[in-house]
């Protein structure tokens, strides 16, 4: 687990987003959480987000904030059986998904903001449904499968020229019979708006992994060297 911070408040005076990624499955769930949250209202976010998906796992990992090395914090997952793994500057490997996860996030999430500052935190569910919807290298499955074994049905995504957020006349066929014309547009950018974010994280995403893979291959070739 992880945070994102630093975000525009949101209309809730929101400005962080945590992050949690289940080892198995690497689904990711995210909050959108003000930056005075504290180990115990983490702690209910984990167990509202998490335990009810996942369970309670044998290990979280996370770094050394404050809120995971309080005395609530450690004294609750000791009393839940859970061991508390933290990331540090020698072995930041240990917390490597959520860092890749974040990263994805934090793109996104500053494009949102750049045109729209106070709505980021209503895009969140979006962008963790398309965190969850790719396959993930490491498994040969989506987060999605893994967790239920089943595929959720998703609108067509097809490649849009730029990543701008603003919608419009992407669904205007499918539309043509809603009347009045107002609603008819103000459907057209909800609907537009929605699969930009969704295409915006697929491509982060595989830009990611694709600088991922650049990385590996160049660490391979330092070491036949």
């Amino acid at each position: 687990m992880d945070f994102v911070f630093d975000l525009p408040p949101d209309a809730a005076g929101n400005t962080c987003v945590v992050v949690f990624v289940d080892r198995l499955s690497k689904m990711a769930h995210l909050a959108a959480v003000p930056d005075t949250i504290d180990g115990e209202g983490t702690a209910s976010l984990f167990l509202n987000r998490v335990f009810r998906q996942h369970g309670l796992p044998e290990a979280v990992v996370s770094d050394r904030d404050p809120r995971f090395t309080g005395k609530f914090w450690t004294s609750i997952f000791a009393g839940l059986g859970t061991r508390l793994d933290m990331s540090t500057a020698d072995h930041p490997q240990t917390d490597g998904q959520a860092e890749r996860v974040n990263r994805v996030v934090e793109d996104v999430l500053r494009s949102i903001c750049a045109e729209t500052p106070k709505r980021w935190s209503a895009m969140l569910p979006l962008v963790a449904f398309a965190l969850n919807n790719p396959v993930h290298a490491s498994t040969g499955y989506t987060p999605f499968y893994v967790n239920g074994l089943s595929h959720p049905r998703v609108p067509l995504t097809p490649p849009r020229p730029g990543s701008g957020l603003s919608g419009g006349g992407e669904f205007a066929e499918p539309l043509a019979d809603i009347s009045p014309l107002a609603v008819r547009k103000q459907v057209d950018t909800f609907l537009s708006t929605c699969l930009s974010v969704l295409r915006h994280v697929r491509d982060a995403m595989a830009e990611s992994q694709e600088k991922q893979k650049e990385h590996a291959d160049a660490k391979g070739r330092t070491n036949v060297n």
